[in-house]
């Protein structure tokens, strides 16, 4: 493969990756812990909704619920970011890729 073709065929999976960055970005997901909390996050890692249902909303569960809600977002930060790998290795062929 000559210079010309390399470069050609790394623009490609510039491109690749920028759509599938953006798709990435406006997808949903969503956790939720105990039956009482669920956080929706796109894949841009900004928080969509957080629910917490009444009958969790008591002084005395107050500690758990920030807990929870702390928990449903550490797991969708890092279920977006495996996705964020898994686009990355399917474009580039390399486990790790070359960054978001």
């Amino acid at each position: 493969m000559n210079m010309q073709q390399m470069i050609a065929q790394a623009q490609r999976m510039q491109r690749e990756l920028k759509k599938a960055k953006e798709a990435l970005y406006t997808q949903e997901f969503t956790a939720s812990r105990s039956g009482l909390v669920s956080v929706t996050m796109y894949g841009n890692k900004t928080v969509k909704a957080v629910e917490i249902k009444p009958e969790g909303l008591t002084k005395e569960n107050l500690e758990m619920i920030q807990d929870l809600i702390a928990a449903c977002v550490n797991a969708l930060v890092k279920k977006i970011a495996d996705e964020e790998e898994k686009i990355e290795e399917a474009i580039t062929g390399q486990k790790g890729g070359v960054g978001f």
